[in-house]
């Protein structure tokens, strides 16, 4: 990377399983930065011993970015290249990392985004369902908002993906399946690129089943079919008052 009087803000996906999903980029990167901010330092601490990395940590997460985004900005603009990662995955997808980027982009400091791991992705397009057009909707709100939530996407005709906690998931479902209908095609992915990656598809009804007799571990990506698309009545522009049926 070339220095310049002000640093560069990189954001750097890491496995959300297996270590050998890492990039050769990314690597690169993570060696040459000037300092690398940690959603939890132990956690990769791990991974930078494994690649033979040797950059000062520090830590960056939910609970104190708002406080720490002013700090690592000024260090950028005083000419230290910075390195953003999370515990697994794409920060800023349902991690830290969005604030960051807005206030460097705000301050017009360049923000590279690496490509790479994202539990996402895999569990969409080894669904089954249609990965075309998609909507990511991350995780629900828990309480206040849900139920709104989960009726606005009752007609929702994109394939859904969500993650979900697996203490929560049996419980997802079943709103699933009352909001969405029991019928609804889904598949759930539990530890993306890992040992015991699992994919287990159906009906939401059946899923829910299923997990309620299998207690479910691990990271979890829940994908949804969309709904049927609503048809109309509308009146021909000619004719005698006849009626047709077509998409909305």
């Amino acid at each position: 990377m070339e220095k310049s009087q002000t640093g560069k803000l990189y954001i750097v996906p890491t496995p959300v399983g297996n270590l050998e999903d890492f990039t050769f980029r990314a690597v690169k990167v993570l060696k040459e930065a000037d300092l690398i901010l940690a959603e939890d330092t132990r956690t990769t601490s791990v991974l930078l011993h494994h690649y033979d990395i040797h950059v000062p940590l520090q830590s960056h997460h939910k609970w104190n970015e708002h406080q720490t985004v002013e700090i690592v900005k000024e260090k950028i603009l005083g000419g230290l290249d910075v390195a953003l990662v999370s515990d697994a995955g794409t920060p800023g997808i349902s991690d830290p990392g969005f604030l960051l980027a807005r206030a460097c982009a705000r301050e017009g400091i360049t923000v590279q985004t690496l490509p790479g791991p994202t539990a996402c992705i895999p569990a969409l397009v080894s669904s089954g369902l249609p990965c075309d057009r998609f909507v990511f909707e991350g995780f629900l709100p828990q309480k206040k908002g849900r139920q709104t939530r989960l009726q606005e996407l009752s007609t929702e005709e994109r394939t859904m993906v969500f993650y979900e906690s697996p203490y929560r998931l049996v419980k997802t479902l079943e709103q699933f399946a009352m909001f969405f209908g029991p019928q609804r095609q889904c598949s759930v992915a539990r530890e993306i690129s890992k040992m015991f990656e699992e994919h287990r598809r159906g009906t939401l009804e059946e899923v829910a089943q299923w997990f309620r007799e299998h207690e479910p571990k691990g990271e979890i990506v829940i994908v949804v079919a969309g709904a049927e698309p609503v048809k109309v009545k509308k009146e021909k522009r000619y004719g005698r008052g006849e009626e047709e049926t077509e998409d909305a």
